[in-house]
């Protein structure tokens, strides 16, 4: 075990106020505000920081333009392993220590990440029972009501990529990421070796219909407890005069989660997730056609989801059995 999970997100902004405010409104919990910055912090102890895209911290050398994430820093479970990991990109990179006590270095692709101990905490839900005829579970007893949604984690972070095979690689062979499944032609699912979400970070392949055609930052998945957190936190940013994003609402069939998707100033787009699937190092990884594994369901289809769609799921082959498939076709 080694990477637990997302330690701290930096965002650069174009609006400081603007991006506050949504994040207020999506239910992250400010831990501190000024002229410069805004960060919050989540149950998990998860940092999430909001700046200026014209801030001195903006790593100069990125390879990912525009508004959004601007920075991972990925959290590991010990002070060896954070060493171990640190003492093997150095062989081939520059790796540097900030005053925060993040190693900060690129990928091979040009994404600025960095890597910290992260005591990640354990967050507590208490979730209501489900009924159905014949297999009552919550006799006598209303399920909770709620007033707000409140992100505890944060489950993945999304980029696009220029080539996410060899981004994959990067993942996989440097900091030990896991492939949990791979969306034909369209991005590879990893899993951090120390965490069981399905996914704690999605590679896009940024040449498909509107990725943006350059690397960016896509999208965040902050995780709630349930499907009526999701709802209820849909409703209040509606109300606020937010707009959902591309997807909407539904459930991916790929990871299981119920997802829910804003348009977001800052950057991108932002997501409550909830009863995604976790895995652990027995799962074998699938490979699925892109519309199939997109969404079970969901509240507003684009029209690439209206057709009539092949129930097309296998297991993972590689990405050397994938290349020669697409010869083939």
């Amino acid at each position: 075990m080694a990477i637990v999970g997302i330690d701290t997100l930096l965002y650069g902004v174009q609006d400081l106020e603007k991006a506050s405010q949504f994040l207020d409104d999506f239910g992250l919990q400010r831990l501190s505000s000024s002229v410069e910055e805004t960060i919050y912090r989540l149950a998990e102890g998860s940092t999430v920081i909001v700046r200026s895209i014209d801030h001195a911290s903006m790593p100069d050398d990125s390879a990912y333009t525009g508004f959004g994430v601007k920075e991972t820093i990925w959290g590991v479970d010990t002070e060896d392993n954070l060493q171990r990991l640190v003492d093997d990109l150095k062989q081939d990179r520059e790796v540097t220590l900030g005053d925060d006590g993040a190693w900060r270095f690129y990928s091979d692709c040009g994404l600025p990440l960095a890597l910290r101990v992260f005591d990640r905490q354990k967050v507590i839900y208490s979730t209501d029972p489900i009924n159905s005829s014949g297999n009552i579970n919550r006799l006598n007893q209303h399920r909770k009501w709620r007033r707000r949604a409140i992100p505890k984690t944060i489950n993945h972070v999304v980029f696009a990529v220029k080539d996410y095979w060899k981004t994959f690689a990067f993942f996989r062979d440097r900091l030990n990421f896991r492939m949990s499944d791979h969306q034909k032609g369209i991005g590879t699912y990893l899993r951090a070796d120390g965490a069981h979400e399905h996914h704690n970070t999605f590679l896009l392949n940024c040449e498909v219909p509107g990725a943006g055609g350059i690397p960016r930052f896509h999208h965040t998945c902050f995780g709630v407890e349930d499907f009526d957190e999701v709802m209820i936190g849909s409703n209040h940013m509606t109300k606020r005069g937010w707009t959902h994003g591309f997807l909407g609402i539904g459930r991916h069939r790929i990871g299981s989660a119920i997802f829910c998707y804003f348009d977001s100033p800052v950057g991108g787009e932002t997501e409550y997730g909830a009863d995604t699937d976790y895995l652990d190092d027995n799962w074998v990884p699938r490979e699925w056609e892109f519309r199939f594994g997109t969404a079970s369901w969901m509240t507003k289809p684009p029209s690439f989801m209206l057709d009539e769609i092949p129930w097309d799921v296998g297991f993972y082959q590689g990405e050397e059995a994938y290349m020669r498939e697409l010869k083939t076709e």
